[in-house]
């Protein structure tokens, strides 16, 4: 009986640890597996879970696979210094009458027969974002919207002292601004070469979503060239960004996108996301764009944009009666031409595939926006396009929207007492709006305009009677007004909104 029992027990035991064993090798499972991989590459002599764990980081280090790859310290540390909290204040204002009404007696004494045109006092408006320092004496870029239409701007640095900002120019076709603060001996992120960034690659999103400052988030670059995503109504928006899967929210704009070695590779702009926060996908503008975007605006005030004068479409999207033409499935595909096109006084066809500028490849008709933009008028290079399976190179000199090669500068006096951006009107906005010139107000902080009452979009025609063909222009007026006279210091602006109403401005220079 004691025999039977004894034997009984012997078998509970056994089947006890015959369970435990099985938890012990489920729970196991992976490093037995890791440790059969190092096995057959040649790894050897250990047995225990502490060995296995030493033999997986043996062989990621021997493989190439961690190691520096995956310590993001370094960069974090140097690239939170750089970067900034920006909080956008628009001021409350009361308003007279809606934008696109113009009623002269209002206009002239203040009250339209004898009706009050008042509306309730607003409240000011507060938005924020982020930026990066560029340089150490307080230049700063960010995006256009984190700024646009503010009143005010304070800066915070990742030290906790606040500056207060002016605008020195924006880019709305780039959505890319740059601001400055009185500063002295700030530290910078130095800038990388987002070209030379791959499908796959480590990435840090630096920022300050939700206020939370000093936020490093991480993740891979998930595509280059990416477009398509229709980031308001501009058509004439470039875009090519970076996507990465870093996690980036509201506040994230402006702020800096950096690889492993800490330097700006892009500046975060855009979300993809149904519900307002991070649902897997963000984007950046590369540095490349905003890098040499932000050396024109502090240059020169305004954008040196070259173009090739060519309507694309990616290669593999071309019209069904085209596709016989179209010998690669990558480029951008030649649909058609501007009227001022030096890519067509060049040699280039309607059906030509653009496969390289300048050596660099490219993929897509974005990827080709981003190598032009890189390039100011009277830059020199080499095309290369794919004609019916030929390849086939052109020297080209770029030029400007107006089909020169001169450069435009926008003075600093006349743009911080007008305290607005312009640019010229596109081919494509004449067409929309029936006109045949005009330059279009894209950006407004304190100063003349904003007194006057100008808002952002709003098409100047003619000043002082004198057509408005491009920024340089109306800059050059206020430039000579502003060193005559103070009798002859005004401005008569006479335009119009997008929606059709005309409006008539009167600007004192001199107050």
């Amino acid at each position: 009986m004691f025999n039977k029992i004894l034997t009984n027990m012997k078998t509970i035991l056994k089947n006890v640890l015959g369970v435990a064993l099985v938890a012990a090798i489920s729970a196991g499972a992976a490093l037995g597996t890791t440790s059969y991989v190092m096995h057959k590459n040649g790894v050897y002599g250990y047995n225990n879970p502490a060995d296995v764990f030493d033999q997986r980081m043996h062989l990621a280090s021997y493989n190439g696979v961690a190691g520096e790859n995956t310590d993001f310290t370094v960069a974090a540390e140097s690239a939170i210094h750089g970067v900034v909290h920006i909080k956008a204040t628009v001021n409350a204002k009361q308003s007279t009458s809606d934008e696109g009404d113009f009623n002269p007696f209002e206009y002239f004494f203040g009250f339209g027969n004898g009706r009050s045109f008042q509306r309730p006092q607003q409240q000011p408006r507060v938005g924020s974002g982020s930026g990066v320092i560029i340089s150490t004496d307080g230049y700063i870029i960010t995006n256009n919207h984190v700024i646009d239409s503010a009143d005010e701007l304070e800066v915070t640095l990742n030290d906790n002292r606040k500056f207060k900002a002016k605008l020195v120019g924006t880019d709305p076709t780039t959505d890319i601004a740059l601001i400055k603060i009185d500063a002295k001996n700030l530290p910078t992120i130095p800038f990388g070469d987002s070209e030379k960034l791959k499908v796959g690659e480590w990435v840090l999103a630096v920022g300050n979503p939700f206020n939370l400052t000093s936020t490093v988030t991480a993740g891979i670059v998930s595509a280059k060239s990416r477009g398509g995503l229709a980031l308001g109504a501009d058509k004439s928006k470039i875009e090519s960004f970076i996507q990465t899967d870093a996690a980036v929210n509201p506040g994230n704009s402006g702020g800096a996108l950096v690889n492993t070695k800490g330097e700006l590779v892009g500046i975060n702009t855009a979300i993809y996301s149904e519900t307002g926060n991070y649902a897997g996908y963000s984007f950046a503008v590369p540095i490349s764009i905003a890098g040499k975007v932000a050396a024109d605006l502090k240059q020169y005030g305004t954008v040196q944009r070259a173009v090739l004068g060519v309507q694309i479409m990616d290669a593999q999207n071309v019209p069904d009666e085209d596709k016989s033409k179209v010998k690669v499935l990558e480029g951008a595909y030649v649909g058609g031409f501007a009227e001022r096109s030096v890519a067509k006084e060049a040699g280039i066809e309607k059906g030509d595939v653009i496969v390289a500028v300048n050596g660099a490849k490219v993929k897509s008709a974005n990827a080709l926006q981003e190598q032009i933009t890189k390039y100011r008028p009277g830059d020199k290079v080499d095309v290369t396009v794919n004609r019916v399976g030929v390849t086939k190179v052109f020297k080209i000199e770029l030029r400007n929207a107006q089909g020169g090669t001169s450069f435009v500068k926008s003075g600093g006096d006349t743009a911080d007492v007008l305290g607005a951006a312009f640019k010229s009107l596109t081919d494509t906005q004449k067409k929309n709006l029936g006109v045949s010139y005009g330059i279009e107000v894209t950006g407004v902080m304190n100063g003349k305009l904003r007194e006057a009452g100008i808002k952002k979009g709003f098409i100047i025609m003619d000043v002082n009677d004198v057509k408005m063909t491009d920024p340089e222009k109306l800059e050059g007026m206020v430039d000579r007004l502003l060193k005559g006279s103070s009798d002859e210091q005004y401005l008569v602006i006479k335009g119009f909104y997008p929606n059709g109403r005309m409006k008539i401005f009167a600007i004192d220079l001199a107050q």
